[in-house]
């Protein structure tokens, strides 16, 4: 079980999952007639866990050969040995069919657009082959989140959790090319595709900077339709939460330097672990108390 969660990097959940509860919490307020809450919310976790497991199996199961090259990521689990190729893609068709029959249950719509959620995020692992817009399918995959959440509880599209999953596109967007600074010389000389391997490192930096911002406009943006749509359900916790998420959001890009790349995972994971987090507690907590 250790094996397998470290091979999903289970811990990443944490960047989508309070999304996910946000678009949630969405749905209930924007449908009060909903009563079957305990039940909605083990199913979307069911989905949030199973599906981003597949993705993440699936990348793995696809990269092994990469991966053992790379001197970062040739001690995962695949390539080390700790877990077969076959095993781990039996491990991500388990968590596709949980996936399937989770949204089942959900209702209709749900269960009709889940074969694009799979595609989606499943399909992300191929693109670093051909397109250095990788990055983006990455943050459309996750941006799902809210979006899917929303669309559980209320069977129908609305602007402010597409706002949300916008802000989860570019931020996964942003934060990943920072990432993928680590890789640019390996790119380059495997054939694979990156924004860094394509535009350099300064300018993959300043690209990701542009995305943050735009992050930051969305969710000032989606603030001011909850406002609207919520009015006083809305309090100071939510505008607080939102201001800690823009604060780390810009924290991140001081940690990294396109001379000095030591502080990348500190940027990739705390830093936009936290600003979830927060985000997604202070939102939830002004809603209900």
């Amino acid at each position: 079980m250790k094996s397998y969660l470290s091979l999903v990097k289970f811990s990443h959940t944490i960047f989508a999952l309070p999304f996910a509860l946000v678009g949630l919490v969405l749905g209930f307020n924007m449908n009060p007639a909903f009563n079957q809450y305990g039940l909605l919310l083990a199913l979307v976790l069911v989905c949030m866990v199973t599906m981003r497991s597949a993705a993440m199996a699936f990348n793995r199961y696809l990269d092994s050969d990469i991966d053992a090259l790379n001197e970062r990521t040739k001690g995962r689990e695949i390539p080390s040995g700790v877990i077969g190729r076959k095993q781990a893609l039996a491990f991500v068709l388990f968590n596709v069919v949980i996936f399937f029959i989770a949204c089942y249950f959900i209702n209709a719509l749900c269960f009709l657009l889940s074969p694009i959620a799979v595609l989606i995020t499943l399909g992300y692992s191929y693109t670093k082959r051909f397109t250095f817009l990788c990055h983006f399918v990455l943050g459309l995959g996750l941006a799902l989140a809210p979006v899917g959440a929303h669309l559980a509880v209320t069977s129908s599209f609305a602007l402010i959790p597409i706002l949300y999953g916008l802000v989860v596109l570019f931020w996964v967007a942003g934060f990943d090319i920072i990432y993928a600074l680590q890789d640019v010389q390996f790119d380059s000389k495997h054939g694979l595709h990156s924004i860094p391997q394509k535009l350099g490192v300064k300018n993959a930096l300043l690209l990701s900077r542009v995305l943050h911002t735009l992050v930051v406009v969305l969710l000032f943006a989606a603030a001011y339709l909850c406002s609207l749509e919520f009015g006083s359900a809305l309090g100071i916790l939510f505008l607080i939460g939102t201001f800690l998420f823009v604060v780390l959001l810009f924290f991140q890009h001081t940690l990294v330097k396109y001379d000095d790349l030591s502080r990348v995972n500190l940027a990739f994971f705390t830093t936009n672990g936290i600003a979830s987090v927060c985000f997604g507690l202070c939102f939830i907590v002004d809603f209900y108390f």
